[in-house]
C-alpha cells in the first residue's frame, strides 16, 4: 500500500475510533472533537484553543447543521490544518 493510501486509512481509523466514543458512530460530537484534538493534534490546542473556540470551529464546519462533525466535515478540517502546517514548514 502506498503512503497516501496508508494515510487515508489512518484518517478513517482515527475518525472511527473517536466517533464511537459517544453518540452515533458516523459523527463526532463536540466532546469527541476536543478529545481528538487533545490526543492527536495537541499543537492545535497549545495555541490557547478552548472549548468555545472548538465549538466555533464545529459550527463553521457543520454544513448540515446537526451540531456534530461527519466524516466529510472532518476531512475539510484535516485539509485546512494540513495546509496550515504546510505553510509553517
Amino acid at each position: 500500500m502506498g503512503r497516501i493510501s496508508q494515510s487515508m486509512m489512518s484518517l478513517i481509523e482515527v475518525f472511527n475510533e473517536y466517533a464511537k466514543a459517544e453518540g452515533t458512530v458516523k459523527t463526532l460530537t463536540k466532546k469527541e472533537v476536543k478529545t481528538l484534538f487533545e490526543e492527536e493534534i495537541p499543537s492545535y490546542l497549545m495555541g490557547g484553543k478552548n472549548q468555545e473556540e472548538v465549538d466555533k470551529l464545529i459550527q463553521d464546519l457543520d454544513e448540515d447543521g446537526d451540531s456534530e462533525v461527519n466524516f466529510s466535515e472532518f476531512m475539510i478540517l484535516i485539509s485546512k490544518l494540513t495546509c496550515t502546517f504546510y505553510k509553517m514548514l
